[in-house]
């Protein structure tokens, strides 16, 4: 039998995660959880799991389904989910040992940060404090600014959810009422980059933003590391790309009922959204395939390390993107910026692409297979596009949805669970567990060319 010291590093994070998951589905399943129908278990695992990932997909009405009891429940799993599993674990185990060992102290550093040579109990202490003065700020916000709809426990609830880029939200319509209020809509958004930019970055945020004083003063400070930089960067890129993207593909030329403050507004909310926080401001159902097609872009790539969000990273997309680039331009390196990446990251993005292209598109054809495998195209020419939509979100823990998730089969909803669970720790967690195994090679092997292409 292993004792707890044998559990590689790597596999906390999935037993915790399965832990809180199950845990989770057994109180939402419970009478007290529920307002008046019962739940199926799978319906109640497919909530667990959705919150805990932090997706936001909804197979039932959070807001009129569940009791403020299970609410409280779902609030609880997403602020769990959002801070991660191994966050509060090493956090527990600075508190009763004051000592971590190196190898946890390793695991929890590469979740977290890009550099694993940090103070862990400190740095989680000021993760759970910054975390929490954020939620707090953002649902007094939204309170002062709607306090009729925003009652202290929504205002609470949905400031989490944001901060946490889950997306679950107590409207049946999400935040489509607010589609034109600026302050609710910059509230939301404020919050979700927040939670998607990573705990590192926001602290050297902070940093640079107290030492502007003092470079007033001396003329010194510390400015944003190239980490840093590479992240808010490509996080201002992709926003701004989404924001013009999806505003041409929904309302140049066509605004509909809306006026050009309220597409623009709703264009900009969306581009945000994507980052994997699943409010919605406008019917995803009703948006034209480009937009969709653009959503799952951004969804796919998601937020960064060591944050609320999922996707294969900002940090991945532009090591990505640099390498093309390098490639082009018949460059040995991978440059980004003022630095050339290691050979081992480069691996890495390369990896992890082909791993979420390999998950997504297996996944997909499994639930075209259990959502109407038997069914003559003609008759399902939109299913596809909606399972693929679907399929995204769910890895990039997203929870955006085109209305066809409480339609899902037994098997369908199987799927999208297991999916999610995959996505919100695959990027941080499965990756190394696989190359964990691998035994390093001290010989090389004769190299060839092939032709390619």
């Amino acid at each position: 039998m292993k004792t707890p010291a044998s559990i590689p590093p790597y596999a906390l994070p999935i037993l915790f995660f399965g832990l809180v998951i199950l845990t989770g589905a057994f109180l939402l399943h419970s009478d007290i959880s529920l307002t008046d129908a019962p739940i199926s278990w799978m319906d109640a695992l497919f909530t667990a799991t959705s919150a805990t990932c932090v997706t936001g997909l909804s197979v039932v009405d959070t807001g009129t389904h569940f009791s403020r009891f299970g609410q409280t429940v779902i609030l609880g799993l997403l602020q769990v989910g959002g801070l991660g599993i191994m966050t509060f674990t090493g956090l527990a185990f600075y508190l009763w040992r004051r000592h971590v060992s190196l190898s946890d102290r390793i695991a929890v550093g590469q979740s977290l940060l890009h550099d694993p040579a940090f103070h862990l109990g400190k740095f989680l202490i000021r993760i759970v404090l910054w975390t929490f003065t954020i939620e707090a700020a953002g649902a007094l916000l939204l309170f002062l600014q709607a306090p009729q709809s925003f009652t202290p426990f929504s205002a609470l609830f949905h400031s989490v959810s944001a901060f946490c880029n889950a997306g679950f939200s107590l409207y049946s319509d999400s935040l489509c009422a607010w589609r034109g209020d600026i302050g609710i809509n910059l509230v939301i958004m404020l919050l979700i980059v927040l939670g998607g930019i990573g705990f590192s970055v926001l602290v050297e945020l902070q940093e640079c933003i107290s030492n502007k004083c003092r470079r007033r003063l001396n003329n010194q400070g510390r400015k944003l590391s190239w980490y840093a930089q590479v992240v808010v960067k490509t996080t201002l890129f992709l926003i701004l790309f989404g924001w013009i993207a999806i505003y041409s593909a929904e309302f140049v030329g066509f605004h509909g009922n809306m006026s050009p403050k309220e597409a623009l507004l709703s264009s900009l909310f969306q581009s945000i959204t994507c980052r994997t926080a699943g409010f919605n401001t406008v019917d995803i159902n009703h948006m034209t395939n480009v937009s969709l097609l653009i959503m799952m872009v951004l969804m796919f790539i998601g937020g960064a390390p060591g944050s609320c969000a999922g996707g294969i990273k900002v940090t991945t997309f532009r090591a990505l993107t640099a390498f093309v680039h390098s490639q082009f331009k018949g460059r040995r390196q991978t440059v980004m910026g003022r630095f050339a990446l290691n050979s081992e990251s480069v691996n890495k993005a390369l990896i992890l692409l082909v791993f979420a292209t390999g998950i997504i598109a297996f996944a997909t054809l499994l639930l075209t297979i259990s959502e109407g495998g038997d069914v003559p195209h003609p008759e399902t020419r939109d299913l596809f596009l909606d399972l693929f939509f679907e399929t995204v979100s769910a890895f990039g823990t997203v929870g955006l949805s085109t209305g066809i998730t409480p339609k899902l089969s037994m098997a369908g909803k199987g799927i999208i669970t297991a999916l999610m669970f995959i996505g919100r720790l695959g990027p941080i967690v499965f990756l190394v567990a696989i190359q964990s195994f691998q035994e390093e090679l001290y010989y090389d092997w004769p190299e060839e060319n092939m032709l390619i292409g």
